[in-house]
């Protein structure tokens, strides 16, 4: 029985950190490892598809095209529209009145940079825009080219108090006015894009609205500041519905044709680490789709085909949320998009571990001291199972020198032997695989914390003390690893040494081989491990001394 335990628990362990190796690496095997991008070139017909297929910015169009109702409209002013708000830097090309820049202001680029990370871009190193038109028989974009708005202004800012921001972009041609208007909100990510279609024509209007994100094969910039060694996490296409709210949709799979979906109220997006990009319909049915172009990838939806009889006007609307996977924002802009907060299998623990993680740094105001207070948390709710365990663990410390006699005296009569044992273990109250418990329940807890470690980006950049400036980063001196390491060969000593020499060496390797896992590990992981070790050395220990006394009791009692 006590070699059965002993390699439980080496299996376990192993078991443990070989799935942590997995789980990241499902994702990261067939994300892109494109180094840089050609240089993206701004014509516009190279970008623009056929109505018969798909060959560029521009998604398959379900209605006739009438080509002579797009001529580009010279803008007022020329170049890109800059917004300012409390939480972007965005930048719109006129030109499809695509945002093709969005800097997120509350989040800095790397460690200890003065410039705020930027989702969306469009230049040599990456490609990755919000787009959005209005194709069909009298849509506005089509192969012959993207229309061009007209605007008041080239400069946009929130000013302090201001609740809204409203930037409009007109089109004008054969009656019809056109007002592509981006609405911000104060302490909001989502981005309103509404479009007005008033028709003073004598003829009637028809057109379908698309919204989509292009993106190339480049890395993800959120990966950049982790190390040659970090933990990749998911890149690519995701999806959902009310019914079916969180799928995910590798951009080697855009090609297939595969989203084929209709909904009203779901959401097309492109997930990267800690941040998403995502579309929404808000007032039409909208069909998803996603596409692949040469490099570039694409995944979005349209609209049913719209009509706007003479002297009516219909207005189209959608948001853009272009941010950080804050669940609670994410939760109220559409169903399963908070789902791109991806935990996993083990997601209801995660939560769970996330959402006491996050109350205690409501307290405390560091997370670093939060891990640390969850650790114990988690640990006082196990206690009883884990005395349990160290009381038996104990035990088989106290009588190891019975055993080891036993197997002097019957160690070629294996049957003889066990009985001998049994029968030791009944008088003593002792369960051998008892001290299995600790180390099994902490397994789901500890993979489930990895992945809230991970996924969470508010423990993104987030320091603890000295030289631990990210906890969720490696950390960059291994103290923490080795500390961990220690206190790992510590509680080792007070554990009963396995009676098989074969058995002893390697647990006498486990602190080694775990402590070489732990050098590339989140900050925040190794110190939950660290602590929990520090935990149950401490409880080990009173318990060890505890079956001490018990045992000197009875053996003076029995002299007596």
């Amino acid at each position: 029985m006590q070699k059965i335990f002993r390699v439980m628990i080496i299996i376990a362990m192993l078991i443990t950190a070989y799935l942590l190796i997995l789980a990241w690496r499902d994702d990261y095997a067939d994300a892109p490892a494109v180094d840089a991008v050609p240089e993206t070139t701004s014509s516009v017909g190279a970008d623009i598809p056929s109505t018969t297929g798909a060959a560029g910015d521009i998604p398959v169009q379900t209605l006739p095209v009438d080509n002579s109702a797009v001529t580009a409209t010279p803008a007022k002013n020329a170049g890109l529209i800059t917004v300012t708000t409390d939480r972007y830097d965005i930048k719109i090309n006129p030109e499809g009145g695509d945002i093709v820049y969005a800097a997120l202001k509350q989040y800095d680029a790397t460690l200890d940079s003065d410039k705020p990370f930027v989702l969306l871009e469009n230049n040599s190193n990456r490609v990755y825009v919000a787009q959005s038109g209005l194709i069909g028989q009298n849509g506005i974009d089509t192969a012959e080219g993207r229309a061009t708005y007209n605007h008041t202004d080239n400069n946009y800012v929130m000013e302090d108090g201001q609740q809204t921001l409203s930037v409009p972009l007109t089109y004008k041609k054969d009656g019809v006015t056109i007002t592509k208007t981006f609405t911000f909100t104060e302490n909001k990510y989502p981005i309103d894009i509404s479009y007005q279609i008033q028709n003073a024509s004598t003829n009637a209007w028809q057109g379908q609205m698309f919204a989509q994100l292009k993106r190339d094969d480049s890395k993800d910039p959120g990966m950049s500041d982790k190390g040659a060694l970090s933990m990749a996490t998911y890149l690519g296409g995701a999806w959902g519905t009310p019914d079916d709210p969180y799928n995910k949709l590798k951009f080697g799979d855009f090609s297939d044709g595969e989203l084929t979906t209709t909904s009203d109220k779901g959401w097309v997006g492109i997930v990267q680490h800690y941040f998403v990009s995502a579309w929404t319909p808000e007032n039409f049915t909208g069909k998803f789709f996603t596409r692949e172009t040469g490099s570039d990838y694409f995944i979005g939806f349209n609209s049913q085909p719209v009509n706007v009889a003479p002297n009516k006007q219909v207005t189209l609307n959608a948001t853009l949320y272009a941010g950080p996977k804050v669940q609670s924002e994410l939760k109220d802009v559409a169903v399963g998009l908070n789902k791109t907060v991806d935990y996993g299998l083990l997601w209801p623990i995660s939560k769970v571990l996330f959402a006491i993680l996050e109350g205690v740094h409501k307290v405390v105001g560091n997370w670093g001291w939060s891990i640390i207070l969850l650790t114990i948390l988690v640990k006082i709710a196990l206690m009883w199972f884990s005395n349990k365990s160290y009381y038996s663990m104990a035990k088989m410390r106290a009588i190891a020198p019975r055993l080891k006699v036993l197997k002097e005296e019957h160690g070629d009569d294996r049957m003889k032997m066990s009985q001998e044992m049994m029968a030791i273990y009944k008088e003593e109250k002792v369960n051998p695989m008892a001290g299995c418990l600790p180390i099994l329940m902490q397994m789901p807890i500890f993979l489930a914390l990895y992945w809230v470690l991970v996924e969470s980006v508010e423990l993104r950049h987030a320091p603890w003390i000295l030289w631990i400036q990210d906890l969720s980063a490696m950390d960059p001196w291994f103290i923490l690893p080795l500390l961990m390491g220690a206190s790992m060969f510590v509680q080792q000593q007070l554990n009963p040494q396995p009676a098989d020499p074969m058995q002893a060496k390697v647990m006498k390797f486990l602190p080694i081989i775990f402590t070489a896992f732990m050098l590339f590990f989140p900050a925040g992981l190794v110190l939950y491990w660290t602590v929990n070790n520090l935990f149950s050395m401490t409880q080990q220990y009173i318990v060890n001394k505890k079956v001490d006394e018990e045992q000197k009791r009875r053996t003076v009692k029995v002299v007596d």
